[in-house]
């Protein structure tokens, strides 16, 4: 596969994206939560964040998201291009899809609260301002869209060491940071959890990467030069990554998103990018990937389902039913959970199928 023509689609972009959903999914049905009660362990700890220094794999689940996302809107831009659409129809659109996202994110946290509370910490709050400020950077050369990554990312960690905030004045402490401070200003709250809406800085180094792994991948030149590439890339991210959390320049806390953080899970979603596109598009293994294909291609619709109908409404649904029968045959508790968990996880992939053959997914 030398080079991506024009309006074909990247299957192992999709792929991600859908195994990224599917893992999502499973964590709105209270999979993990169920299984943690169950057995807790090393391995089940994957599945939720790290509560502050460190890393797991469920981390790496949002730069992936944007990182993904960066790399659809450069492919779906430059397809547009090459078919002459005119740039402001692409802005227009681009502009429009983030404010969609925007809405969706501040929203979803309504429906979380169940009132009307205002909060920026919403994954696609976040890739609202990430798509923009990427969607400017598609045009332009490699070291542009590295150097600009690079920079939001020294912006944070300099804002982080720099503004001295009485009260907020800890760069990397929980609650005591300029993340957190920047809280107060903008919803009047700091998140119980850590979580900062200035990350949106930072973490557009994913979105803007995620771009310029588009642009290689649309690339001509043989594939195993651009596998070579994001080898290449995926690895130096990695050890810039872990070498600034060993100093203490930089120590990986995921919840505000410190360059040591953004560096190292950049490595790790370049290198898994690299094998998937290795595997699916080079090696023509596409066998079975229909299903992570068509979650990948509906993602924020799949979220928004996930989110909304599944947390608020069959979780607790199937719930009664389920628990209520399995209590009858005298099933452990902590077994009727996780049963109950998958039970709900089947019966929204399913309504999702029965979505799609219907086509009332929408577009996002």
């Amino acid at each position: 596969m030398p080079t991506l023509k024009p309006g074909e689609r990247l299957l192992s972009l999709d792929v991600m994206r859908g195994i990224i959903m599917i893992l999502l999914a499973a964590e709105s049905c209270m999979v993990y939560h169920s299984l943690e009660h169950l057995q807790p362990g090393w391995l089940i700890e994957q599945f939720f964040h790290h509560p502050w220094h460190g890393l797991r794999f469920w981390d790496l689940v949002q730069p992936a998201f944007m990182f993904m996302a960066g790399t659809a809107m450069c492919i779906s831009v430059e397809s547009k291009r090459s078919k002459g659409v005119p740039e402001k129809e692409n802005f227009r659109h681009v502009a429009v899809r983030s404010l969609k996202l925007f809405l969706l994110g501040t929203g979803l946290h309504c429906v979380y609260a169940g009132k009307l509370v205002w909060e920026l910490w919403n994954v696609l709050t976040q890739l609202s301002f990430t798509t923009l400020v990427a969607y400017f950077l598609i045009g332009r050369s490699y070291k542009v869209q590295i150097g600009t990554s690079l920079l939001m990312v020294l912006l944070s960690d300099v804002l982080y060491r720099a503004v001295q905030i009485p009260g907020f004045d800890q760069p990397f402490v929980q609650g005591h940071n300029f993340g957190a401070w920047m809280d107060t200003v903008l919803m009047g709250k700091i998140n119980s959890d850590g979580w900062v809406a200035i990350n949106c800085i930072p973490t557009a180094a994913h979105t803007i990467l995620g771009v310029t792994a588009g642009k290689l991948l649309m690339s001509a030149g043989p594939a195993a030069g651009k596998i070579r590439a994001l080898l290449v890339a995926g690895v130096i991210a990695l050890a810039a990554g872990y070498a600034l959390d060993i100093s203490g320049l930089s120590p990986i806390i995921k919840r505000i998103c410190t360059g040591g953080f953004v560096l190292v899970s950049l490595g790790y979603v370049t290198l898994i990018l690299a094998a998937l596109y290795w595997w699916i598009d080079v090696k023509d293994h596409k066998r079975f990937t229909w299903i992570a294909v068509v979650v990948g291609m509906n993602s924020i619709f799949i979220y928004i389902f996930f989110e909304t109908v599944g947390i608020g409404y069959l979780n607790g649904v199937v719930g009664i039913f389920v628990k209520g029968l399995l209590s009858w045959i005298s099933v452990p508790v902590l077994w009727q959970a996780v049963i109950s968990a998958f039970c709900v996880w089947a019966l929204e992939w399913y309504l999702c199928y029965w979505l799609y053959q219907r086509k009332i997914f929408f577009k996002l």
